[in-house]
């Protein structure tokens, strides 16, 4: 199974891209994730998407190949951030590749709530006409005090969040193999 990643942001040190490389390299046995360079992609402009740059057309393809997108989201001023959105703005016009892609949402933060607001508005963008994912319900991801439970290495280290973790993973490749038979 091969899932993408799109972790919205870009900061050298950014907990949400550790997060999305620990799940990568804890579930290598069972599902295959690649984090997509979405920081790479040109601001979203109505002009250029009949004819985008390669990178668009590389991670597009990349996309409709998977068989379900992660999203890591951080939260900033109680939202997503921009390179998300940008990301989410760029693959859901012309060639719609997330509609019906099943997605599942990780966030993390120094907050208490982890990224609580952050996935809320993250769901509802994606359940809009064009995005059209499928989120997995009732698996919501929040990793909060992330400082506190992530080590130099960039591993987790708190066993309940690892655990429960592990359990939304299960469960999205669970889902992920009934919404697949659903869309055949």
């Amino acid at each position: 199974m091969k899932l993408v990643a799109m972790v919205g942001s870009n900061r050298k040190d950014s907990y949400n891209m550790k997060l999305a490389s620990f799940m990568q390299k804890r579930y290598h046995e069972k599902i295959e994730i690649e984090i997509l360079p979405i920081g790479q992609l040109p601001f979203y402009n109505q002009d250029d998407e009949l004819n985008p740059p390669a990178i668009v057309e590389d991670i597009r393809s990349k996309i409709k190949k998977s068989d379900g997108i992660l999203f890591a989201t951080p939260e900033y001023n109680a939202s997503i951030s921009g390179l998300m959105k940008n990301a989410i703005d760029w693959f859901s016009r012309v060639d719609k590749v997330m509609v019906n892609k099943p997605a599942m949402i990780v966030g993390a933060s120094m907050g208490k709530l982890g990224t609580v607001k952050a996935q809320m508005q993250l769901r509802q963008i994606l359940n809009a006409p064009g995005v059209g994912t499928i989120t997995l319900p009732g698996n919501e991801v929040y990793v909060g005090s992330v400082h506190e439970k992530i080590d130099g290495n960039g591993n987790l280290n708190d066993e309940q969040t690892v655990q429960f973790i592990d359990s939304v993973v299960d469960n999205f490749i669970n889902w992920i193999e009934k919404v697949g038979v659903l869309n055949k």
